[in-house]
């Protein structure tokens, strides 16, 4: 068990920096009930500041036993509870974490998918609100919680997990916020330099050589006011302008489900081709889900160099500093991508060793080192 001292930390962060709650805020803290020590403290911190926590704590079991005993009417059931809330909340803090997280491993895909699209409007408006400013603004951040499931699929101890999720949202600093305000400015940076881009590539050795056009899109710097740890920048690519092959190298991760060895071809923006080495009957029920499955609402590049192995958790695997990654579905508010799906599914290739990046045709990034020192860059003496 992890020091409860480390969680008030996480809360404190969480509810200061990341969503800022304000006087009379109304916060929705939503997470399953093995993350209860977690939503305790952010329910004290969130009093604290003024607001009023709405606790939101869910049995996993739940979500297993409608897809594995829900009739179609009941799997396409969209909540008006749910959607209430999305309207009417001002901040949102959410973790992730579960007593098992194969429990959903053999559960029927379809009946997967119908739950994802009857929760599409709610996600919509949750996209369009965490999008919008001013007072119709939520602000949103999910975090990691450290449990033993999540500890055994990284190959680790719980205490050696816990030390490495608190590490990766730089709370071992003396001021946690402070490092992440530095991240912020470093992150910026890059995202100005790629604002200015009409086109990404990414190559690989792995037989990766992938173009995305991007010209007039949003590249947006997520410093820990979005997901907690943080540590990448992204942007919506043009929809009709990915071309080429990509060759994920690690698994792709979703619903509990792991898809390997995934390789994507695209034309016109759009998947033409999709193979994988475990999950491919899987891989296509999820692209295939609705219009918008098959083509890219996300690019991006991790730059969190405190992550530096691969956990099957993609909340961290994406932020690794050296991997980039894409998400098949969804395009995310602020990026002026215009993609809509009720898929959002990131996937995530480490550049680490054989993998260039250019931006019009320059190299920006080779073995997952930016060529620019004021860029995101390892801290010195850790390795990347």
């Amino acid at each position: 068990m992890m020091h409860d001292a480390w969680l008030d930390r996480l809360a404190d962060v969480l509810v200061k920096y990341s969503v800022k709650v304000k006087k009379d805020d109304v916060v929705r803290i939503r997470m399953s009930t093995v993350a209860t020590p977690l939503a305790l403290a952010l329910y004290r911190k969130i009093l604290d500041a003024g607001g009023h926590p709405v606790m939101r704590l869910a049995d996993e079991e739940c979500a297993e036993l409608l897809v594995r005993h829900g009739k179609k009417h009941q799997l396409s059931f969209e909540s008006p509870f749910e959607m209430h809330e999305v309207e009417t909340l001002d901040a949102d803090i959410s973790a992730w974490g579960q007593e098992n997280s194969k429990a959903m491993s053999n559960a029927n895909s379809e009946n997967m998918a119908l739950t994802l699209k009857a929760r599409q409007p709610v996600f919509k408006k949750f996209l369009k609100r965490i999008g919008s400013r001013g007072k119709n603004k939520i602000r949103w951040v999910g975090t990691q919680y450290p449990c033993q499931s999540s500890a055994q699929d990284a190959e680790m101890s719980l205490t050696e997990y816990a030390d490495f999720v608190f590490r990766a949202g730089m709370l071992h600093a003396p001021n946690p916020i402070a490092e992440w305000k530095k991240i912020s400015v470093a992150q910026q940076r890059l995202a100005d330099f790629l604002n200015k881009a009409s086109e990404v590539r990414y190559i690989h050795r792995n037989g990766t050589d992938i173009r995305y056009g991007v010209k007039g899109r949003n590249w947006i710097n997520c410093d820990g006011q979005l997901n907690f740890p943080d540590g990448e920048v992204f942007t919506g690519p043009i929809e009709n302008a990915t071309e080429g092959v990509v060759v994920f190298n690690f698994p792709g991760v979703i619903h509990s489900r792991e898809v390997h060895d995934i390789r994507l071809q695209f034309k016109s923006g759009k998947v033409v081709e999709a193979d994988a080495g475990k999950g491919r009957d899987f891989l296509y029920s999820m692209m295939d889900q609705d219009k918008g499955g098959r083509i890219l609402g996300e690019l991006a590049i991790g730059t969190n160099y405190q992550i530096t192995r691969h956990t099957r958790n993609t909340l961290f695997d994406e932020k690794i500093g050296g991997t980039v990654h894409m998400a098949l579905g969804a395009s995310l508010p602020g990026t002026g991508g215009r993609n809509q799906s009720a898929l959002h599914w990131d996937l995530v290739l480490d550049m680490r060793k054989g993998g260039t990046i250019e931006v019009d045709g320059k190299v920006i990034s080779k073995n997952g080192r930016f060529t620019r020192s004021n860029w995101p860059q390892p801290k010195r003496g850790r390795r990347g």
